[in-house]
C-alpha cells in the first residue's frame, strides 16, 4: 500500500534524524525494495555528520569494503571539528562541571543577561532539543517541550505571517511522534489540530495531516462532539486529498453509501499497518499487535451500524454481517454485546432474524444547550483573534 505512504510529504517539514525512524518502518515493512530505502539512508546522511553509517550502508548495499573518497574526505573533515569544538568547549564543560561555580553565577545579572542574547538562537536551540527527546522517546518531557513551542510559535512577532504558518506546519509534523506514544496523545493532537489557526494551516498546506486527526477523533468516543465539525472539513477538503481514512468517514457521513464504506474499511486497515505512526506494534509474548488497528476497526463498525440503524427502523441480520466485515455469528455476538454495553435502543427478533430499532426522538432542550455552548465557544475564539489582532498592530 504504498500508494497511500506519506513519508515523502512528512519529511519535508522533518530534521533529517527525525527521518530515519520512518525509513526505517518502512524498511521493515518492505513497502519499497530494499536497495531504494539504502539509497535514501545514503542521500539523508550526506549532510549530516554520522559519516560512519553511511560508510556503512553504502558497504552493505554494494556489498563490498571499498567507500567512495568524499566520504573518506568528509570523515577527516568532521573528526577535525569535532575536535576543534571539544577543544573551544573545555572551559565551559569545566565551568559546568563546578557546582559551587554554577550556583554563584546564577545570581549574577550579568550571566543572565548572557544566557539568551538571541533569540533566533534560543528559538533553533529548543527545536534541537525536542529533536533529542524524540529520538531519545522521552515522550513526557517531549510533549512539554512541544507546549513551550507551540506558545513560542503563537505569541512571537514574526517579519512575515507565512514564516508563521510555516513554523505551525513543522510543530505539528513534528507532534506526531509524540501524540501517537505519548499515553494521551490521541486527546491532545485533537486539541491542538482542532485550533483553528492550525486547522486553516492543514486546509491549506497539509491535507495529508488530516489522517491523522481523523484517526484520533473515530477511536477517541469523548470527542464525538467534535465530530460534526470535522465532517465539513473533510466535505470541503475531500477533493484536494484522498486518503482511505477520509474517504470511509465520507462514505459513511456524507454519501451514507454502506458498501463503499465496507470496502474502504479493509484499505483503512492497510493504511494503518504501513503508516510509521498509526502502525506501531506491541509485543505480547509470542504474539504481536497493532492496538490502533483494532480500535479503529471496532469503531468503524460502531459508526456504521449507528448511521444505518438511523435510515432503516428494522434491519435484516443477514446484511449487517457484509457491512460490518463479519461473519455472521461476530455480527450477532458483536451486535448483542454493543447493544448491552452502550444502552443502544435496539432490539434483536431471533425468530425474524431482524434488528429493531426504538424511535428516538430528539431532546429540543439538549439541543439548545448544544447550540448555545457552540454559540459561546464562537464567540470566544472571535474575540481572541480580535484581541491577537489589536496586540499585534500595537506591537509594530
Amino acid at each position: 500500500m504504498a500508494t497511500y505512504d506519506l513519508t515523502p510529504r512528512i519529511a519535508s517539514y522533518l530534521d533529517r534524524h527525525l527521518v530515519f525512524p520512518l525509513l526505517e518502518f518502512l524498511q521493515q515493512r518492505e513497502l519499497y525494495p530494499d536497495e531504494q530505502i539504502l539509497k535514501s539512508k545514503i542521500e539523508l546522511l550526506s549532510k549530516t555528520n554520522m559519516v560512519d553509517y553511511a560508510m556503512d550502508i553504502h558497504k552493505s548495499l554494494y556489498h563490498t569494503e571499498d567507500v567512495p573518497r568524499d566520504m573518506v574526505e568528509r570523515r577527516a573533515e568532521v573528526v577535525a571539528r569535532l575536535k576543534a569544538l571539544e577543544e573551544e568547549a573545555v572551559p565551559l564543560v569545566s565551568f559546568l562541571q563546578n557546582a559551587n561555580a554554577v550556583q554563584q553565577q546564577m545570581f549574577n545579572d550579568r550571566y543572565q543577561r548572557a544566557l539568551c542574547t538571541n533569540s533566533e538562537r534560543s528559538l533553533s536551540a529548543l527545536w534541537g532539543k525536542l529533536a533529542a527527546e524524540i529520538l531519545m522517546q522521552n515522550w513526557d518531557i517531549a510533549f512539554e517541550e512541544l507546549n513551550r513551542l507551540k506558545e513560542i510559535i503563537d505569541s512571537k512577532s514574526y517579519a512575515s505571517p507565512l514564516n508563521q504558518v510555516q513554523s505551525r506546519m513543522w510543530l505539528m509534523h513534528w507532534s506526531l511522534f509524540i501524540f501517537f506514544n505519548h499515553d494521551n496523545g490521541r486527546t491532545h493532537i485533537i486539541d491542538l489540530f482542532n485550533q483553528d489557526k492550525y486547522l486553516n494551516a492543514i486546509q491549506t498546506n497539509a491535507p495529508h495531516l488530516l489522517r491523522y486527526l481523523a484517526t484520533a477523533l473515530i477511536v477517541n468516543k469523548r470527542r464525538r462532539t467534535q465530530f460534526k465539525d470535522f465532517i465539513k472539513v473533510i466535505q470541503q477538503e475531500q477533493y484536494a486529498f484522498k486518503d482511505p481514512i477520509i474517504e470511509f468517514l465520507t462514505c459513511v457521513y456524507v454519501n451514507c453509501d454502506f458498501d463503499g464504506a465496507q470496502k474502504k474499511m479493509r484499505e483503512c486497515e492497510e493504511v494503518i499497518l504501513n503508516d510509521p505512526f498509526l502502525g506501531k506494534r506491541v509485543e505480547e509474548g509470542s504474539f504481536s499487535t497493532v492496538p490502533l488497528r483494532d480500535e479503529f476497526l471496532e469503531n468503524a463498525r460502531l459508526f456504521i451500524f449507528e448511521t444505518y440503524c438511523r435510515i432503516h427502523q428494522r434491519i435484516d441480520m443477514g446484511v449487517l454481517p457484509e457491512k460490518l466485515n463479519l461473519n455472521y455469528e461476530e455480527a450477532e455476538s458483536w451486535i448483542v454485546n454493543l447493544i448491552t454495553t452502550s444502552k443502544l435502543p435496539a432490539k434483536i427478533d431471533s425468530k425474524s432474524g431482524t434488528v429493531f430499532m426504538e424511535p428516538n426522538h430528539p431532546n429540543v432542550y439538549q439541543q439548545i444547550i448544544d447550540h448555545t455552548k457552540v454559540l459561546s465557544g464562537r464567540t470566544y475564539k472571535l474575540v481572541n483573534q480580535l484581541l491577537e489582532k489589536s496586540q499585534t498592530q500595537a506591537a509594530r
